[in-house]
């Protein structure tokens, strides 16, 4: 039983989306890594609605959306694209970009394609190529390959999703979720993940990304407001890499104590308290001036 259900749905791109209430600025939140889909914002969606619009969509590779095999077709150039299509579909001319994880980078690229339609950025724990990544045993080298054993991080591995796929969610979501009685976050996050499936999973997990040196260079060009919110026990990304984003984007940073990965599902009060207040301020700010337009697949 959901909180709140739609007041319009629609598909771009093969991407299923939805919009709930009226008024602005529209917050428009930006899916993570298709291991989830657009629920993941269930604890944002219906506080958000009762004060303004709201667009949420799925990632291509979960819920109602496509599942295309080939891993071209989830380069973040194509997220971005999705994004994009999404905002047109449900007419939406600018918003504010909400993303989780992975979302910070098709956000990125759009910001910077369209910034005339982006009022505004915040990065929930960004999953960025800004500092090495959290240390796994160097086990994604042989993500491919077929292992002897699978403790820890040896089960981000394609074989082993193919027999195991469920381990593998209760694993991964027990590192994104550490916090204590997170019991019905993790249920809900495999849950979630279960509505995928392993195949789709690996195209994602062999996808193109951002590398270093385009995301450095996104994030110089950022002239719209950023809120980085990133926990300091994040498991999957390092708080560093929030760090690095507020410095390079001229953003604020909010440390959030003892949270993981997922904090605005394990402490939706707190997040959704900071999201609003952010856009508040932009309500008080006059809007930046646009900048010329770019492709998404030039960024």
């Amino acid at each position: 039983m959901r909180a709140r259900e739609p007041d319009e749905t629609g598909y771009a791109r093969g991407v299923y989306w939805e919009r709930f209430g009226e008024g602005g600025p529209t917050l428009l939140f930006v899916p993570p890594w298709a291991i989830v889909h657009s629920r993941i914002w269930k604890a944002q969606v219906p506080y958000f609605a009762r004060r303004g619009r709201v667009v949420v969509f799925d990632p291509r590779g979960n819920g109602r959306s496509c599942r295309p095999r080939d891993p071209a077709d989830y380069a973040e150039s194509e997220y971005a694209q999705d994004l994009l299509a999404v905002m047109d579909a449900s007419g939406t001319d600018r918003a504010v970009l909400v993303a989780l994880s992975r979302g910070a980078q098709r956000s990125l690229l759009v910001a910077d394609s369209h910034p005339d339609r982006v009022l505004g950025l915040v990065f929930v724990a960004p999953a960025l190529s800004l500092v090495p990544p959290v240390d796994r045993g160097g086990w994604q080298a042989h993500f491919e390959d077929e292992l002897d054993a699978h403790d820890g991080w040896a089960k981000w591995n394609a074989p082993y999703w193919r027999r195991h796929y469920r381990d593998f969610l209760e694993f991964f979501f027990g590192e994104a979720l550490p916090e204590p009685h997170s019991t019905k976050q993790l249920e809900d996050a495999i849950g979630y993940g279960l509505e995928t499936d392993p195949e789709t999973l690996i195209a994602t997990a062999m996808a193109p990304a951002l590398d270093a040196e385009t995301t450095r260079a996104l994030c110089g060009r950022v002239h719209c407001p950023v809120l980085v919110i990133h926990g300091e026990d994040d498991r999957i990304r390092s708080i560093a890499t929030g760090e690095q984003l507020a410095e390079l984007t001229g953003g604020r940073l909010l440390r959030l104590p003892g949270l993981g990965h997922v904090p605005q599902a394990r402490k939706p009060v707190l997040v959704n308290t900071a999201v609003r207040e952010f856009v508040e301020g932009l309500r008080r700010s006059p809007p930046a001036l646009p900048r010329d337009s770019r492709s998404v697949a030039s960024a």
